[in-house]
């Protein structure tokens, strides 16, 4: 997508986890505190849903963005890793991961993943680790069982995990992903949203969503991005931020372990109707 901005012009954003109006105010903070800390200047640029986040990853002039690790891996391999988030919540043990959250109403009567077989599944975009990618790799095993679609009913693009919380609200879905750190975020800051919701299943972990730059930063301030991010952890005035976040740390991401979307996203697509 085309620019209407001079390429000297940085822009930052954290879309993919401002799932809250705490969140999205403590991202706009720390990346903020970053630009500070590295003296590289950068708007922090809204881009709400249901804008596409593909237009977003499309820029050439982004300092810093929250981006899907499928997709950096499979479609924008040039973008630049910056720094990954260690969430402070058990199930993620100190790594740089997350999961998929299979969520169902409350008031659902949907006790087990299979129960939910023959209703109607959500996604959010078919480029979406966590809203699509996990999703049809965990019912693989169960779509070579059954040999036959398990829904009666696909529902989406849906674009976001707020999304899909909504169509689970709003019953145009009966099932559908979450992306478990969006969900952690929700859940703490949403309690009310949060008891409308039961995690049926949860996927195999994967790693977490980077932030990346697509912009064309020599070495040195790649490094200077990382050494700020990996401080954030150890900022006194940063805890209120991390805790709202959820944060542990950000830590430099490896590049092997994103090498597994590859392999994961080429047997999602084994059934196209893997529902």
């Amino acid at each position: 997508m085309a620019s209407d901005l001079p390429a000297t012009d940085l822009l930052a954003n954290a879309r993919m986890y401002s799932v809250t109006k705490p969140a999205d105010a403590a991202w706009r903070t720390l990346l903020a505190w970053v630009s500070e800390q590295t003296q590289l200047p950068w708007t922090v640029v809204d881009h709400p849903a249901p804008k596409p986040l593909a237009d977003l990853w499309a820029r050439y002039d982004l300092g810093c963005t929250l981006m899907c690790g499928l997709v950096r891996t499979l479609l924008l391999p040039a973008a630049i890793p910056i720094a990954a988030p260690v969430v402070a919540q058990p199930r993620y043990q100190g790594l740089p991961i997350y999961f998929t959250d299979i969520v169902v109403r409350a008031s659902s009567p949907f006790q087990t993943l299979e129960d939910t077989f023959g209703s109607r599944v959500g996604y959010t975009v078919t480029d979406s680790q966590s809203g699509y990618v996990a999703l049809r790799e965990h019912l693989l095993p169960y779509r070579e069982a059954r040999g036959a679609p398990l829904f009666r009913e696909v529902i989406g693009p849906l674009i976001s995990p707020r999304g899909v919380v909504n169509a689970l609200l709003e019953h145009r879905i009966d099932v559908g992903p979450i992306d478990s750190y969006a969900h952690d975020l929700i859940r703490s800051a949403e309690p009310q949203t949060a008891h409308q919701l039961r995690i049926l299943a949860t996927t195999a972990p994967t790693p977490i969503p980077l932030f990346v730059a697509t912009a064309p930063l020599d070495d040195a301030l790649v490094r200077k991005l990382q050494q700020a991010f990996t401080r954030v952890a150890y900022a006194d005035r940063l805890q209120p931020l991390r805790d709202t976040l959820l944060l542990r740390e950000f830590v430099v991401p490896c590049a092997e372990d994103y090498q597994t979307f590859h392999a994961r996203s080429a047997a999602s697509d084994r059934y196209p109707d893997t529902w």
